[in-house]
C-alpha cells in the first residue's frame, strides 16, 4: 500500500462511488463490494492528493485490516521523531528535528550565507520559511490542480470533453469546466468539481459533501 496515512479517501467501483471517509471504513466497504462481485474493479483515492491507494484484498476483512495496520506501523518515522539516543532529555538547547541534505549553490550564494547572522543553515531556514509562507496560496492552488487533474486522468480520461475540461481547469474557467463535466457520471462529476473548486479558489458548498453515509452500498 503506497499511501498508509491519508486523511480521508474515496472508493469507486467503475463510475460509482461506494464509500468515502476513513481508510479502514472505506476498505471494508470496498472489500464487501469485491466479495459480492469478484470482477468488480475497485479504485481507492486519497482525497487530498488523488493518489491511488493500493490495498491487498486477499483473505478475510480482518486479514485486509491487519495488513493496513502493519503497513502503517512499518511506515518510516517523520523527520521530527525522537531518535532512541535522544529520548532522554539533556541540558541545553532542545533538538529541532533538523534534517541534513545536500544543497548546491553558486560561490556568491555561499559567500552571502556565510556572512548572515547564525551562519548558512539559519539563513537558509529563514529564507525557506519566508518563501513557504509567501507562497501558501499559490502552493495550495497548485496542489489542488494536480489532485484534480490526477483524478480526472484516471476516472474521466474516456469521458467526452476530457481534454477541454483539463484546459478549463488549468485556465481557472470554473463555469466552462462545469458545463463540460455536466454530462459525466454524477459521482465522478461531483468529485471532480469539488477538487476543482479548491483550484479555482472558490469552494463550492452546493456540491454534495463526500461522506460514507451518502455512498451507495
Amino acid at each position: 500500500m503506497k499511501d498508509s496515512h491519508p486523511r480521508s479517501c474515496t472508493a469507486y467501483v467503475g463510475t460509482r462511488r461506494i464509500a468515502s471517509g476513513d481508510l479502514k471504513q472505506v476498505v471494508l466497504k470496498a472489500k464487501k463490494a469485491m466479495d459480492h462481485d469478484k470482477w468488480a474493479q475497485v479504485l481507492i483515492f486519497d482525497d487530498a492528493t488523488s493518489n491511488l491507494i493500493e490495498v491487498d484484498f486477499r483473505g478475510t476483512s480482518k486479514d485486509v485490516l491487519r495488513r493496513i495496520t502493519e503497513a502503517s506501523d512499518d511506515a518510516p518515522p517523520s523527520s521530527k521523531s525522537i531518535l532512541p539516543e535522544e529520548a532522554t532529555r539533556r541540558p541545553g538547547r532542545p533538538k529541532l528535528g533538523v534534517v541534513a541534505r545536500e544543497v548546491t549553490l553558486l560561490p556568491r550564494h555561499w559567500d552571502w550565507l556565510a556572512n548572515q547572522p547564525g551562519g548558512a543553515s539559519v539563513a537558509l531556514r529563514k529564507l525557506v520559511e519566508q518563501a513557504r509562507l509567501a507562497n501558501q496560496s499559490k502552493d495550495r492552488r497548485r496542489y489542488a490542480l494536480e489532485a484534480a487533474y490526477r483524478f480526472l486522468s484516471v476516472m474521466a480520461g474516456n469521458e467526452p470533453g476530457f481534454e477541454e475540461a483539463a484546459r478549463a481547469l488549468f485556465a481557472a474557467k470554473k463555469e466552462r469546466f462545469g458545463e463540460i463535466v455536466k454530462p459525466w457520471p454524477i459521482d465522478i462529476r461531483n468529485h471532480a468539481k469539488r477538487l476543482a473548486a479548491v483550484a479555482f479558489d472558490e469552494p463550492d458548498s452546493t456540491i454534495p459533501a463526500l461522506n460514507t453515509e451518502s455512498a451507495s452500498d
